[in-house]
């Protein structure tokens, strides 16, 4: 006796994985430990920091693939893509390992890897630049849910007394205000480094469209060394300073003038350092 095989169902597809669930439940553990003083703050941050992040490059990703969605791809829910689930997409290595370690080496938000989006059966340029733009303005919209607190004064602590290995809080920020204002940081890094018209990156995803035919033959065979080559610019001093100068300022637009904040959550998130 032989059984048809049973066709998932809509729901399942974009039911929300156990996986995205219990980075949720890290991120909020781990932010209310920092903010009552339990346990150790540097380590809490750095949970905080990690989780946030992950959290950010799962809502990146899913806004693309949602944005295909209802642009004509209809095979971004059978391939796991509106679950949140990490492990669906198309590289874990370069969408989750490699921006963790970037973030853990340099305190940057670089971009990951993608959703494998079917643009064949998409129709329209305009549709093709939404996309490609979903995800960066996601980070974007994280960055200000994170920094506009900081900015506002919401997360201070006049009264803060703790201690911090052994001694007394060195600062007069909260530890939960710095580990906000470093993760937007990394939110606002990304979302720059995103919308660079480098081939690999989806501000070149933005901008293919509505180049010619014979224009993106020639650059297609540079797509894969875009990120690298971004990386390694990055690790130039000249152009780090250009850089981190132009995300600064963008946090100085929501309130954050305090350049403070992020490094000193920064040096709480390097907990192994301490």
């Amino acid at each position: 006796m032989t059984f048809a095989a049973t066709p998932r169902s809509r729901s399942e597809d974009r039911r929300i994985s156990p996986v995205f669930w219990v980075l949720l439940a890290t991120l909020g553990t781990s932010a209310w430990a920092v903010y009552s003083g339990y346990g150790n703050a540097s380590f809490g941050v750095f949970l905080f920091v990690v989780s946030g992040w992950m959290v950010s490059l799962c809502l990146h990703e899913y806004a693309h693939a949602r944005t295909a969605l209802h642009g004509g791809d209809i095979t971004v829910g059978a391939k796991g893509y509106l679950t949140l689930n990490p492990l669906k997409y198309a590289n874990v290595l370069f969408s989750f390992v490699l921006p963790i370690l970037f973030v853990i080496l340099g305190g940057i938000g670089l971009p990951g890897g993608s959703v494998w989006i079917e643009r064949h059966r998409i129709e329209g340029r305009l549709k093709h630049s939404l996309i490609s733009a979903a995800g960066p303005l996601v980070n974007l919209v994280i960055g200000a849910a994170l920094l506009v607190p900081v900015g506002a004064g919401w997360l201070d602590d006049p009264g803060l007394s703790m201690e911090w290995h052994g001694a007394e809080w060195p600062w007069r920020y909260a530890p939960l205000a710095c580990a906000f204002a470093f993760l937007g940081l990394l939110q606002i890094s990304a979302a720059i480094l995103n919308l660079l018209p480098v081939p690999g990156l989806d501000g070149y995803g933005i901008v293919e469209p509505w180049l010619s035919y014979r224009t993106r033959r020639s650059i297609e065979p540079f797509a894969p060394y875009g990120m690298l080559a971004v990386f390694a610019l990055l690790w130039q001093p000249e152009v780090r300073h250009l850089f981190f100068n132009l995300v600064f300022a963008v946090l100085h637009l929501f309130g954050v003038t305090d350049d403070s904040f992020a490094g000193y959550g920064q040096l709480l998130f390097r907990f192994w350092e301490s």
